[in-house]
C-alpha cells in the first residue's frame, strides 16, 4: 500500500505487442553514446518482434538543421539499425514518413502540443513564469557540469514564479514561459528495467519545470509524454541521465490521462576525462568514425 504522497507509476499502454522509439535531435552528429543507447533499444525491440519508430526531435529551432536529420537517419542505417515506423530514406533516397502515428517529427505536432498545454492549464497545473536565463544562472549552478552519469537537465526551480495568477483570457502559450506545478514532497517511484527501483521526491529532487519557453517552444518534457502516448510506445529506452526527467513525464502523463511505457534507461559513454560524450566531440561522431573506415561491426561489438 502506498501512502498518500507516493505516485508509482504502473505501466498502461494501448499497444497490445511491443512498441519502442529512438528519438533524436538533429542538432548535431550522432556520436558513440547515441549509437550504443539506440543499438539497445534495436535490440530490445527485435527480440521482443515487436515494431521500433524513428522519430525527429526537431523542436529546437536554433539548434536543428536540415542536414543532421538526414544524417542521423545515414549514420543510423549504417550502424545496422532497422526500424518501422517513422523517417525513412525512400527508394528515391529522399527522407520520407511511414506509419499510422505520424508526423513523426515535433515541429510538425504543435497542435497536439498545444492541445495537452491547454488541458493542463485548464486543470489547474501551470503558472507563467518570468523569470530569465540570467535569473535562473544565479539561482542555480548550471546543467551539465558534473561528471556523474546522473547530472540533470533541469535546476530545481526555487519557486519565484509558483503565486502568480493566471488571467482568465490566457489562450495561448506564447510570450511567457509556463511550468507545472510539482506536488512537493509527492515521492514518484517505479520501477527501470535495467537500473532496477527508483524513488524521487518532487519539489526536492526536482522543482516546478518548463512546458512552454517563452520563445513559444514546448519543452521535452511535454514533447516526450505527450507523443510516447499519441504513438502507442511501450517501453522507452534513453540514457540513465534522464531519469529525473522521467518522473517529471509520469507527473504529466496522470495530468493528462496519458497512457505510461515502461523505462530501460542505459549507462553513458563516457570519455577519458569521465565526461559524457557531446555533440560538439566531432572526432566520436558517427560520421568521423564512418569516414575514417571504421566498420560497424567494430562498434557493435564494443556496445
Amino acid at each position: 500500500m502506498l501512502s498518500e504522497n507516493q505516485f508509482r507509476a504502473e505501466p498502461f499502454c494501448a499497444a497490445t505487442s511491443y512498441r519502442g522509439r529512438i528519438a533524436p535531435s538533429p542538432s548535431g552528429l550522432l556520436h558513440l553514446g547515441h549509437a550504443r543507447t539506440f543499438w539497445i533499444a534495436f535490440q530490445r525491440a527485435k527480440a521482443a518482434n515487436g515494431t521500433l519508430l524513428l522519430r525527429n526531435e526537431d523542436l529546437d529551432p536554433q539548434r536543428s538543421k536540415p542536414e543532421f536529420v538526414r544524417a542521423m537517419v545515414e549514420d543510423l542505417r549504417w550502424l545496422g539499425i532497422a526500424w518501422q515506423e517513422g523517417l525513412q530514406l525512400d527508394a528515391q533516397g529522399q527522407l520520407a514518413e511511414v506509419g499510422a502515428f505520424g508526423p513523426y517529427t515535433q515541429s510538425a505536432r504543435r497542435g497536439f502540443y498545444l492541445d495537452a498545454w491547454r488541458r493542463l492549464l485548464a486543470g489547474g497545473f501551470l503558472y507563467p513564469c518570468i523569470c530569465s536565463r540570467k535569473d535562473l544562472a544565479r539561482m542555480a549552478q548550471a546543467p551539465h557540469e558534473g561528471t556523474q552519469a546522473d547530472v540533470d537537465d533541469e535546476p530545481v526551480y526555487p519557486g519565484t514564479c509558483r503565486n502568480r495568477n493566471v488571467t482568465e483570457d490566457v489562450t495561448h502559450p506564447a510570450g511567457q514561459s509556463w511550468r507545472f506545478r510539482v506536488p512537493d514532497g509527492e515521492e514518484i517511484c517505479f520501477t527501470d528495467l535495467h537500473l532496477g527501483p527508483q524513488r524521487f521526491v518532487a519539489g526536492r529532487d526536482f522543482g516546478d519545470f518548463l512546458v512552454w519557453r517563452r520563445d513559444d517552444v514546448p519543452s521535452y518534457q511535454l514533447a516526450c509524454a505527450v507523443d510516447d502516448a499519441a504513438m502507442q510506445v511501450t517501453e522507452v529506452v534513453r540514457g540513465r541521465d534522464l531519469l529525473k526527467s522521467t518522473a517529471r513525464q509520469m507527473l504529466l502523463q496522470r495530468a493528462l490521462g496519458l497512457a505510461a511505457p515502461q523505462y530501460f534507461h542505459c549507462d553513458l559513454v563516457l570519455d577519458a576525462e569521465g565526461q559524457r560524450l557531446a555533440k560538439r566531440q566531432d572526432a566520436l561522431s558517427l560520421r568521423a568514425l564512418r569516414e575514417r573506415g571504421v566498420a560497424p561491426q567494430e562498434l557493435v561489438q564494443g556496445f
